[in-house]
């Protein structure tokens, strides 16, 4: 299926995958006046920010569910809200306990501060200064996502210049937040908000975000950075705002397709990609599956390593030591996602009844000692026995993605391991939605009773659907060896790769994973630069 036609003939530039940071670039060139193609594998445009009518009647964000991180640069730039994109605000999370208690964080900052004392006068105090904190270190990180990694192996002053500007506004910090951006960047998630905070529940919660596409627990050195990586997400200018956008994140990918078009962007869909052509080191074009031939300047991949090099480049065209560390990058997939169409609201023994605390998340995060022991089944090849469930109730929100008096509920689930230690993902898809189901109505018993369909994705179902190697969101772990200057692989973290004129725009790029756009948009400026440059010959 064509959704834009173009006439035949060689292109500036392909790009591989209609994800959301694909079509950012895409836009970005063609705005610069490039003549763009996109090809995208599937019948939807988006990646994993797809929206999908699974169950008739029922709309959902099948893959990424909630947005906060999609710069607003791009936002402003590419006029995204013309183009279709409304975000709703979340309010807050909902945090039920086994004790019976709960825990609920709510948008109004007083209102949450009130509601931490309930448990912890101290936390309350905490929290006023951790937030304060957090905002000083966002403010520090930001400039880092809207910059093309340097090289520090280079002799290039360009790249040197960018390593003295960062370290003369770490220098220029304060020393307590030079200490906690040390901390953030070497310790665990739990035990950076252990020096914070006391109540258990809290920390819990808060940890969740620092585990989210890793296979690390809340004890892992490194995840106290993802914990940042999550916590500079803004809506409108304010940070650690969350949302869901009208229509489902499907109406994200689109509102950047549409943006594309008008930028006179070529997309096609359905038309899955067998390999990238590559005459004496150079990338001219790529092979359809079914024969056809499309040549440009340039091709950029917004797929993963795996599939950019492994599969569609091959071997026999790359460098051996290149090839051994795109081997080396870990993937090592750890979520999965259970959506339910509902013919009404769980009522939470907790808080009974449909409320506010309903508009937000609801997270199954009810101590540390919970979190730990998710881990503890997936370190050992089994799915979480209790696991860590991240929920939302688009519908209360977005009433258009279910019928009148129906709902939508979407689990984000870890932990989930790719790989199992006894059978396959084939073989426990149904058991691993049976364990979501169960441990959401230990805290909401009529659940099992509202449930009028379902979808389960595993890690597996994630790899084969929507190509991300091992089922990984971020295509690849946002471990501290793979950020920055080392992602995806040192000495090409920007955006261009051994073989000449072809580059990587996904999320396996700095700055990484989330809805965020931030790759595609700075491949497409290195892309651009380069031409201007000459490189791109």
């Amino acid at each position: 299926m064509t959704l834009n036609t173009n006439s035949n003939g060689k292109y500036d530039a392909i790009i591989i995958g209609g994800g959301h940071n694909g079509l950012v670039a895409a836009a970005y060139l063609a705005r610069a006046g490039k003549k763009v193609l996109v090809l995208e594998r599937r019948y939807v445009l988006g990646g994993a920010a797809v929206t999908e009518e699974i169950i008739p009647g029922f709309k959902f964000s099948v893959c990424s569910y909630v947005v906060s991180l999609l710069r607003p640069e791009i936002i402003r730039e590419l006029d995204l809200p013309r183009h279709g994109l409304e975000i709703l605000p979340l309010d807050g999370t909902f945090t039920p306990m086994h004790s019976g208690d709960y825990l609920w964080r709510m948008d109004d900052h007083g209102k949450s501060r009130r509601e931490i004392a309930r448990h912890s006068k101290l936390d309350a105090e905490a929290y006023e200064e951790f937030g304060k904190a957090m905002h000083q270190l966002c403010k520090f990180v930001k400039p880092i996502m809207n910059m093309v990694p340097p090289d520090p192996t280079s002799l290039n002053p360009k790249d040197w210049s960018k390593l003295l500007f960062l370290g003369k506004r770490f220098q220029q910090l304060p020393r307590e937040d030079r200490y906690n951006i040390v901390q953030l960047m070497t310790m665990s998630a739990a035990d950076f908000l252990d020096q914070w905070f006391e109540t258990d529940v809290l920390k819990a919660t808060m940890s969740a975000s620092g585990i989210i596409g890793t296979f690390l627990g809340i004890r892992s050195p490194g995840t106290a950075y993802v914990l940042l990586h999550h916590y500079m997400g803004e809506i409108d200018g304010a940070f650690r705002a969350w949302g869901l956008p009208r229509g489902g994140t499907g109406a994200i990918s689109n509102s950047i397709a549409a943006a594309a078009r008008e930028a006179g962007v070529e997309i096609r869909t359905e038309t899955p990609v067998a390999k990238i052509l590559v005459k004496n080191g150079k990338a001219t074009g790529v092979a359809l599956e079914n024969g056809d031939e499309f040549h440009a300047q340039v091709i950029s991949s917004c797929c993963d390593p795996n599939l950019t090099f492994l599969k569609f480049v091959g071997r026999e065209n790359l460098p051996d030591d290149f090839v051994t560390e795109v081997m080396r990058y870990k993937y090592r997939g750890s979520s999965g996602k259970v959506n339910m169409a509902l013919d009404g609201l769980p009522d939470f023994k907790a808080l009974p009844g449909v409320g506010r605390h309903l508009r937000g998340a609801v997270s199954i995060s009810p101590s540390m000692e919970y979190m730990e022991r998710a881990y503890d089944d997936a370190k050992y090849g089994r799915f979480s026995r209790r696991p860590y469930i991240d929920i939302v109730f688009p519908s209360l929100t977005d009433p258009s993605v279910a019928p009148p008096g129906k709902h939508t509920m979407s689990c984000f689930v870890q932990y989930a391991p790719y790989e199992l230690s006894e059978g396959t993902w084939d073989e426990k898809r149904e058991a691993f939605g049976d364990t979501v189901v169960e441990t959401i109505s230990e805290h909401a018993p009529n659940l099992k009773s509202l449930i009028v369909g379902r979808q389960v994705l595993t890690p597996l179902d994630i790899e084969r659907e929507f190509g991300l190697t091992e089922g990984n969101i971020f295509q690849g772990e946002l471990s501290l060896e793979q950020l920055f200057f080392l992602r995806p692989v040192a000495g090409w973290a920007r955006y261009n790769t051994p073989i000449k004129n072809l580059y990587l725009c996904g999320s396996a790029t700095h700055p990484g994973g989330g809805i965020m756009g931030a790759p595609g948009r700075l491949a497409a400026l290195k892309m651009l630069a380069d031409w201007k440059k000459g490189v791109v010959a």
